[in-house]
């Protein structure tokens, strides 16, 4: 997938240039460029709105750059900036339109999109192996440890050698075993040859250069960078996870806007149902380690089960000494019966600091049932800080180191989003808290809420005229950025007045559906506690008896 290609948005173009205008007429903090001296030439776009940068600021470490779209599979030239949030659930950090496949364009896209996120570089970055695209992040991201989706990999193997995959059907499984499952980089170097002599492939050209570009893609030389990822997410197929069920093989440019609003709006009603749950249920430990019940006050409810795991599995991977030398000893870490598969944990007893030769906490951020069996015969009874990594816990989006990171955005933006988004956030998240306890404060908060509701929709009307010549077109030629006023005609404004209404009225339908949800909650909470009621007034007679 190599080369130059030039396409058009067609009638959707335009429709796409007045959308983002008119967002960013509406929030100075709604970024868009476009790569042309003239927006009806047809060149590369790219946005990212409010909640996308400030996103970044929280979960930048990690991202997916995904131009699973623009293949010829789809009609669309659409392409995704995506990382995951402290619930392991995709987020958004920007999206492009690449109408011109260059070496130069993907140089621009993203350079602009890094200007875009206030120049912060991520730790990782995951795209497909295109070429072009490798170029571009060698030169804009050269810190950045770039990834090749193995899938992609996978796919692109399976089409090269059509002939070998009919004639062989057992060579699949066993390619995917040997890229997935090797535990140490002398396993799958082994695993590789074998393969190859077995199916009579040495010689093949594809993978020749497949194996040449193993350490981007092949997981086990992957594991010392940070890729966010807790339960196989770039394992399940692909990369498209952010819009996918919104954005396929029969979406236009004209559907787009839509869909990427529809997208958006999932996601993020996903995570408030995710901070819900995290606040609203108890974990149910299984262990009596006071570091169990540390992580599940500090991790969100997803990631707690994950460290669950990991912690509930050191009961059948006994830790055994092999080496002490002053302040750092090494151990061997096996499960019963599978000593073959050991792994090497060195501890330093002074600085409280371990490693595993599994390297599964730099990969995911999560510590490892290895170097937790150390921890336990060690009789480390809580999690030292530095294994606490900030983003996958409950306060990921709050604190001074959040605040550092913002302070790198634009001034208006900082002020008018940020403090306030946090703000508002923490405000309504209590509210949420003590609105659940009954079924009458429920019904006292849910009545406020809807008041607010009609004060916010009173207010933004009132302001909507003032508010709508504010904007400008943010675009940026040859890397300088022009900003131009955005003037809105009586009618455009009153459209705007209407477009208001509509969103005023879906957000109360919504409200109703949350209502309904929160009540079937209550009722199952009360069911639940009759029914332990009743279990209770039986084992009373029954001793009674």
């Amino acid at each position: 997938m190599s080369g130059n290609r030039q396409r058009t948005l067609g009638g959707g173009g335009q429709h796409v240039l007045d959308y983002l205008k008119r967002m960013q007429a509406e929030n100075p903090a709604f970024f868009y460029a476009v790569q042309s001296d003239s927006e009806h030439s047809g060149g590369n776009i790219l946005w990212a709105d409010a909640s996308a940068r400030l996103n970044y600021t929280h979960f930048g470490d990690t991202v997916i750059f995904d131009t699973t779209y623009r293949t010829h599979r789809y009609r669309l030239p659409f392409a995704s900036f995506t990382g995951f949030n402290h619930h392991g659930q995709p987020l958004l950090f920007g999206c492009a339109l690449i109408l011109n496949e260059s070496e130069s364009s993907y140089v621009w896209l993203f350079q602009t999109w890094l200007h875009a996120m206030s120049g912060h570089s991520p730790a990782s970055i995951t795209t497909d192996p295109e070429r072009l695209i490798q170029s571009a992040v060698a030169q804009v991201l050269p810190g950045t440890r770039h990834r090749f989706c193995k899938w992609a990999i996978f796919r692109e193997t399976k089409e090269k050698l059509p002939q070998l995959y009919q004639s062989q059907p057992t060579f699949e499984a066993e390619f995917k075993k040997c890229v997935n499952e090797s535990e140490t980089i002398n396993e799958f170097e082994s695993s590789w040859e074998s393969l190859l002599q077995r199916y009579y492939i040495m010689d093949n050209e594809w993978l020749r250069s497949m194996y040449s570009a193993r350490q981007q893609w092949v997981p086990v030389y992957m594991r010392d960078a940070f890729f966010g990822e807790v339960s196989g997410t770039e394992g399940s197929g692909g990369l498209n996870l952010f819009f996918d069920g919104f954005v396929n093989a029969s979406t236009t440019i004209q559907m787009l806007v839509k869909q990427y609003e529809k997208a958006i709006m999932s996601w993020h009603e996903k995570e408030l149902k995710a901070d819900y749950d995290t606040i609203n249920t108890t974990p149910v430990l299984k262990t009596p380690s006071p570091m169990e019940k540390q992580a599940a006050n500090l991790y969100t409810k997803r990631i707690f089960k994950k460290f669950q795991e990991e912690l509930v599995e050191t009961l059948a991977n006994p830790a055994t000494k092999i080496d002490d030398s002053g302040t750092v000893a090494t151990y061997r870490v096996a499960k019963f019966g599978e000593d073959h598969k050991a792994n090497a944990v060195s501890f330093n007893s002074f600085e409280m600091k371990a490693s595993c030769s599994c390297q599964m906490f730099e990969y995911s951020g999560i510590i490892c049932r290895h170097v937790l069996a150390v921890f336990r015969a060690k009789n480390v009874l809580t999690l030292p800080s530095q294994y606490v990594l900030k983003r996958w816990t409950r306060n990921a989006k709050t604190g001074p180191v959040v605040e550092e990171q913002a302070s790198e955005l634009p001034v208006h933006f900082r002020d008018s989003l940020t403090v306030r988004y946090n703000n508002l956030r923490q405000e309504a998240i209590k509210f949420v808290e003590e609105g659940a306890k009954s079924i009458h404060i429920y019904n006292v908060a849910l009545d406020a809420l809807q008041e607010a509701a009609k004060k916010v929709a009173s207010i933004k009307n009132q302001s909507s005229g003032a508010t709508l010549a504010n904007g400008g077109s943010q675009e940026l030629h040859s890397n300088e950025e022009n900003q131009t006023a955005a003037y809105q005609s009586v009618d455009e404004k009153e459209k705007k007045i209407n477009e208001l209404t509509t969103e005023i009225e879906n957000t109360n339908q919504r409200c109703e559906v949350y209502r309904t949800n929160l009540l079937a909650v209550l009722r199952d909470m009360e069911e639940q506690k009759l029914k332990l009621s009743v279990k209770v007034q039986n084992a009373k007679l029954s001793l009674k008896e």
